[in-house]
């Protein structure tokens, strides 16, 4: 199959959510750069093309006004409201302020200062996982370890107490709906419905830390006085803090879940992590690459443009496809073999340029944490029946992972 737009339509296919690669290999040979009418859109697939757009300060995030132009009603929804004027959906002067108050928090001097926070939840959650699986049985990781983890350390970081975070798994993933391309009725009532308690949660905490400063994110955000160092107003403060906890567990979750499959499908790999405990960062880089947590994003060009020799009008959408990229031989030789001592690749995983993601070191690091303690806590790890793929077009991720310790 090589005509574009059966390839487009593949992915949205069962078959194409669990395997996507063949059709955008074929896509990247036949139509790197391809405009699909209906969709309105230019994918890229060539991970040249995809680095100059997400590097060019020409193409822009989709954000409010193209929302006025492009989803009529929008603003009547609370998750759009929010999702629109987040940092995600940014750029220039706004983007900039905020993303420099996190900068600190989240910076590899931050990282190290969590590292402590990391293991010790990772050993937690690992011990509970033995007693899932202490009688031979199978036990889901997404759901004793996946999500918990960066769930546990992002809230850590934020300042939310452990009795409050039980409900974030599900307003996480429901407030992730959003990044799907098309939305059904469903998605826009479990976002909203998600965002609107969020945000009553952080305005709570924002009311208490106002009262009792503490050693954390909300607290530090509030500390913040001179309009010139980017003081927040009180409801970008609660978005801000609704954004950092969603942005910091759900892409984390699904990197972790999807870590684990490709070392556990992969015997050899799993060897050298095992023997080599700095190996670990080689494997978490490489499932960056090999199965990329988003696998999509896009952008709008700002003034008329050229990638990868196709002329792109002002106004024009472009979806970058990182999964894509991440597989473009020549970037990568040998791309469909997983391999965690791969030398010299570059991800766009984490986005490129000014919306390069602000959480991909710590991402980064609860990974590698947790592969070194998993394979020297479980030697005989293995899956213990089919895992589940969460039905999403943008996400790669399991919504089930069941694994054995004694396989």
């Amino acid at each position: 199959m090589t005509d574009p737009e059966s390839l487009i339509f593949s992915i949205f296919t069962p078959q194409g959510r669990d395997n996507p690669h063949p059709a955008f290999a074929a896509l990247r040979s036949n139509a790197p750069v391809y405009y699909h009418a209906g969709l309105d859109t230019y994918f890229l697939t060539r991970f040249t093309d995809c680095q100059a757009v997400l590097t060019d300060p020409a193409f822009r995030v989709p954000g409010r006004d193209w929302c006025d132009r492009a989803l009529p009603g929008w603003r009547e929804h609370p998750a759009a409201e929010f999702f629109y004027s987040s940092l995600l959906r940014t750029d220039g002067s706004e983007h900039a302020r905020i993303r420099r108050l996190l900068n600190g928090a989240l910076s590899a001097r931050g990282v190290t200062a969590l590292l402590p926070t990391v293991r010790a939840a990772a050993d937690d959650l690992l011990d509970r996982f033995a007693d899932a699986t202490a009688h031979g049985g199978p036990a889901d990781f997404q759901e004793l370890v996946g999500y918990p983890l960066p769930i546990a350390v992002i809230s850590h970081l934020i300042g939310v107490p452990p009795r409050d975070r039980v409900d974030f798994h599900r307003f996480g993933h429901d407030a992730g709906r959003l990044l799907e391309p098309v939305r059904t009725p469903e998605d826009w009532r479990r976002a909203d419905e998600a965002v609107v308690a969020l945000r009553s949660y952080f305005a709570g905490l924002v009311r208490e830390r106002r009262a009792r400063p503490a050693d954390d994110l909300a607290s530090a955000l509030l500390a913040v006085r001179d309009v010139d160092d980017g003081r927040l107003s009180g409801e970008e403060l609660v978005d801000t803090l609704l954004l950092v906890l969603v942005a910091g567990f759900e892409t984390t979750a699904h990197l972790l879940g999807l870590a684990v499959h490709a070392l556990l499908t992969h015997p050899g790999q799993l060897r050298l992590v095992a023997e080599e405990p700095g190996a670990a960062a080689g494997a978490v880089e490489e499932t960056l690459r090999w199965d990329t947590p988003v696998r999509m994003t896009e952008r709008l060009a700002s003034e008329p443009a050229e990638v990868g020799g196709v002329p792109i009008p002002e106004g024009g959408n472009v979806t970058v496809v990182l999964t894509a990229a991440n597989r473009d031989p020549a970037r990568h030789p040998d791309p469909d073999a997983f391999a965690v001592r791969r030398a010299g690749g570059q991800v766009l995983s984490f986005s490129a340029g000014p919306h390069y993601c602000l959480g991909a070191a710590l991402a980064r690091a609860e990974a590698a944490e947790l592969l070194r303690r998993m394979v020297r806590r479980f030697p005989r790890l293995a899956l213990a029946g089919e895992p589940v793929r969460r039905a999403s077009v943008s996400l790669r991720a399991f919504a089930r992972l069941p694994l054995a310790t004694a396989g």
